[in-house]
């Protein structure tokens, strides 16, 4: 990312919840859900080790369009391989054909991993 991007990113999560606020607003959202990343670090250590600019919260899949409308008027926005993707949609699913050929090539590299099991 280049320096412009980074502060943009700065200043767009420039109020980020602690996992306190987290929880009191997700406190009416049925799905489950939990906090990952650097705060979940924290947490499990006891204690907060340093500033976070950003909070990370996980949710299944299938469950995330439930949080979505909770929060209307938010942005959603998805990091993952060295990007970010503003206001991303949620992934596609698999379906039944691509999770038996997902398999099947998974089980040519690394047979019996149970992440082949999974699908």
């Amino acid at each position: 990312m280049s320096p412009r991007e980074i502060e943009a990113l700065d200043s767009r999560w420039a109020s980020a919840w602690t996992p306190d606020e987290a929880a009191r607003r997700l406190a009416g959202v049925r799905a489950p859900w939990c906090v990952a990343a650097g705060w979940a670090l924290d947490l499990f250590r006891g204690g907060q080790t340093r500033a976070h600019g950003d909070i990370e919260i996980a949710v299944p899949a299938g469950r995330f369009p439930e949080v979505r409308r909770s929060f209307p008027g938010y942005v959603f926005d998805a990091a993952g391989s060295g990007r970010i993707w503003e206001d991303a949609a949620p992934a596609p699913y698999l379906s039944p054909e691509q999770r038996t050929s997902l398999a099947r090539l998974l089980d040519r590299v690394r047979p019996g991993h149970p992440w082949s099991a999974g699908l």
